[in-house]
């Protein structure tokens, strides 16, 4: 604990020597909060949030409104906290909350028209994050359902899910252990069959793995402090099948100077301490495409990155956000609090 409390100190002296502020704020139309983002390309993107918003850009540039409400007016009670994008025209919408208020919608016409896929079940479930491996293949991570976690599987779109695990004691929750739907990202998927997600609330932070897509899993601990509701892992991210980040910390702590992120190069199997800027707690972690080595981080304390896997980071600017994600090392968006959008306006994020 003693050295990680000095590559704490360490960071918040070199903290004013990189802060700038990189971020370009764009007009989105709407004024809440959003925290659902996915990234398609470099033109394409698009968010979500809470009263049922959905937000979309196809020119990198400017937002339009396709929100689910608008369309289907019950869905502005509805809380969208993660979305995954597909092309231009399709993408799916998850909104999070207990039983019946966990919902999915999908639209393949640009957000003109939205279809439900389907509705939690269950009314003691919450679901997290979502996350695909491609246009068909797809992951639900929801909150423990008599102590075990909730991991759902699609193979035509979203129009069906079934769950994914084998054993279901593989998936057995600590007392008070959950997940954080604060950014859609605490669930992060690789390749063709592995998937990561990452917990909080409990005595210990933990990360599972699954290397068939949520039949089988392994967990990991993690040294990120949690013990109490507000504290733990918020999120998680791999650049390959073996480099990973895991970030968090105490959300009701936007500066805090506790541990914030944790690396792993084992594909999840062990996870050592590596703090990050800025300093304080972050949301999301999201490995930038083509670069192996590249991790952006965010969340109230501001953003950051690291192009040498954690050895070094820099501050990309102050501002509070919920969600962000990039289509290559100079193309990238977040998402935040009172409709904030903002995208990426800095030098490229590569070695």
């Amino acid at each position: 604990m003693q050295q990680i409390a000095v590559a704490i100190t360490c960071l918040a002296l070199s903290w004013s020597a990189f802060a700038q502020e990189v971020w370009k704020k764009i007009d989105s139309g709407v004024t809440v909060e959003l925290r659902g983002l996915s990234v398609v390309n470099r033109h394409v993107a698009w968010a979500s949030g809470a009263k049922g918003t959905v937000l979309r850009t196809v020119d990198g540039e400017s937002w339009e409104n396709v929100s689910i409400a608008n369309k289907m007016p019950e869905a502005a009670a509805l809380d969208f906290r993660d979305i995954q994008g597909i092309d231009k025209f399709t993408a799916i919408a998850m909104s999070a909350g207990p039983g019946k208020a966990s919902t999915i919608y999908k639209t393949v016409d640009g957000g003109a028209n939205w279809e439900l896929m389907t509705v939690n079940g269950d009314a003691s479930g919450f679901w997290d994050a979502i996350d695909f491996w491609d246009a068909q293949n797809g992951v639900i991570f929801g909150d423990p359902i008599n102590g075990q976690f909730q991991v759902l599987i699609t193979h035509d779109g979203g129009k069906t899910w079934q769950n994914a695990a084998r054993d279901l004691n593989q998936l057995k929750a600590l007392a008070n252990e959950g997940a954080f739907a604060a950014s859609g990202t605490c669930i992060a998927v690789y390749g063709k069959q592995d998937v990561w997600f990452a917990t909080g609330g409990a005595e210990k932070t933990r990360v599972f793995h699954s290397a068939d897509r949520g039949q089988t899993w392994s967990v990991a601990e993690t040294a990120i402090p949690a013990a109490a509701p507000p504290k733990g892992l918020f999120s998680v991210a791999f650049s390959n099948g073996q480099t990973g980040f895991a970030v968090g910390g105490d959300y009701q702590k936007a500066k805090g100077e506790t541990l914030n992120a944790v690396v792993s190069h084992d594909g999840g199997k062990t996870w050592n301490a590596n703090p990050a800027l800025p300093m304080g707690f972050l949301s999301v972690v999201m490995a930038v495409p083509g670069q192996s080595d590249t991790f952006v981080v965010g969340g109230l304390a501001g953003s950051g990155f690291t192009n040498d896997a954690g050895k070094t980071w820099e501050v990309l600017g102050d501002t509070p956000l919920n969600a962000l994600g990039f289509a290559d090392a100079l193309h990238g968006w977040a998402v935040g609090p009172k409709g904030l959008v903002m995208k990426y306006a800095g030098k490229r994020l590569a070695k």
